[in-house]
């Protein structure tokens, strides 16, 4: 008489272990994948971010710089932009009032690179005897170049601003363009040619600046 068999044998029950554990392997290898994935696209957005807030920065304070030179502790000016391949400071427009005075509507601001680090710099006032109210802020941290150059009126470029020395330079002449270059670590070179705006009223340059 034929006897009935009843539940799985013990090699049934290895094969069916082993079958689920290899699903379940790859399950987690396919979730994983996909979680650094995600992680991945997320660090490099985040990088995108800051890169692109970099870069409209410099280009927003330089679209918005005004030809005032600024006084020095020593009786003198320094220009309205002066800057070479590796830096530049200049005089920009700052929140206007009609509570405050032209002056106080401006602001000066520094540009340069400092151990691989991006930074901008600001100046509690605008007519300063030295640095000591200098605030730094650093931009991005991940810098390998940058370089400015900088395109006269008559559409000369020059690696260094003002490009006449001594008595012939003007103090409150700005370039007509200024073109900077940065080398960023995550997502290379950006390159950015930013048209600086006309001359504004004299009533906002340095006395003894103007014509």
């Amino acid at each position: 008489m034929l006897r009935l068999r009843t539940g799985f044998s013990l090699i049934e029950l290895l094969v069916a272990v082993a079958v689920f554990a290899l699903a379940s392997a790859l399950a987690w290898a396919g979730l994983s994948a996909v979680t650094d994935t995600r992680q991945r696209l997320a660090q490099e957005q985040e990088a995108f971010a800051a890169v692109q807030r970099s870069v409209d920065f410099l280009a927003r304070d330089l679209a918005t710089a005004v030809d005032r030179p600024v006084r020095t502790g020593q009786a003198g000016y320094q220009p309205a932009l002066a800057g070479d391949v590796r830096g530049v400071a200049f005089t920009r427009m700052g929140v206007a009032s009609e509570l405050l005075s032209s002056d106080s509507a401006l602001q000066r601001v520094r540009w340069f690179v400092q151990n691989k680090a991006l930074v901008r710099g600001r100046y509690a006032v605008l007519d300063r005897a030295d640095d000591r109210a200098f605030v730094r802020r650093d931009m991005d941290k991940g810098i390998e170049d940058f370089r400015l150059r900088y395109l006269d009126h008559r559409g000369g470029w020059h690696d260094r601003w003002p490009p006449a020395a001594g008595r012939d330079a003007d103090p409150a002449a700005l370039p007509r363009a200024v073109e900077f270059r940065i080398g960023f670590k995550s997502v290379g070179e950006i390159r950015r040619l930013v048209a600086l705006p006309p001359a504004t009223p004299v009533a906002l340059q340095a006395p003894g600046a103007g014509p």
